[in-house]
């Protein structure tokens, strides 16, 4: 009986919502994802093949610093994390403050 309400309660503990976050990989797609589908991004970049995308650092809000390199142009790009309303994963918004000329 003891270890069987023991059990109930480990099993209530783990199903909580923090179990179920995405895992990093998937995070990490869901992120890039969202600076390559950017319609914006492309036309700034003058439709210029990407030559590199990575993950430089945080502003002190929070937002991620990525930088996405072209041959002839150098963007620092933010993503913003948007949250659920409930469960679910976090999608993220694009915040593009340079140009390329």
């Amino acid at each position: 009986m003891k270890s069987g309400l023991i059990a109930i309660l480990v099993a209530l503990v783990f199903s909580t919502p923090a179990a179920a976050a995405v895992s990093g990989y998937y995070d990490s797609v869901e992120k890039i994802g969202t600076i390559l589908g950017s319609a914006q991004l492309a036309n700034i970049l003058h439709q210029a093949p990407i030559g590199m995308i990575s993950n430089t650092g945080a502003r002190k809000d929070g937002a991620q610093e990525w930088l996405v390199r072209t041959q002839e142009c150098d963007l620092t790009v933010y993503l913003v994390p948007v949250l659920p309303d409930g469960p679910g994963k976090t999608t993220y918004s694009l915040e593009i403050p340079g140009t390329c000329d």
